[in-house]
């Protein structure tokens, strides 16, 4: 119709250029979840020591290994996320060494 105005979908990027108004809240976020993905990893870990037999076997040793290097790069990534968020901290072996 003459004299009406015609809504058009906005181009696909319009928003690309805009920035966060808040960014730590989205650092914040991954941190939490960060450190929710270590602390499930180190559960892991305790579940499987609590059935851990007297006698660990080769298996037993692999499943260990295992378990210790996804804790472990959980807690890297957690470490990551945190420098991210602010919460970069030196290092601590020279406040226990």
């Amino acid at each position: 119709m003459p004299g009406r105005w015609r809504c058009e979908p906005s181009p696909a990027g319009y928003l690309a250029g805009m920035t966060d108004p808040n960014p730590a809240a989205d650092d914040r976020e991954i941190l939490r979840q960060a450190a929710a993905t270590h602390i499930a990893a180190a559960r892991e870990v305790e579940t499987f020591l609590r059935s851990l037999p007297e006698v660990p076997g080769a298996a037993d040793i692999t499943e260990y290994a295992n378990l210790l290097t996804r804790e472990e790069r959980a807690r890297i990534d957690r470490d990551a996320a945190a420098d991210a968020a602010g919460l970069t901290i030196g290092s601590m072996e020279s406040e226990h060494g």
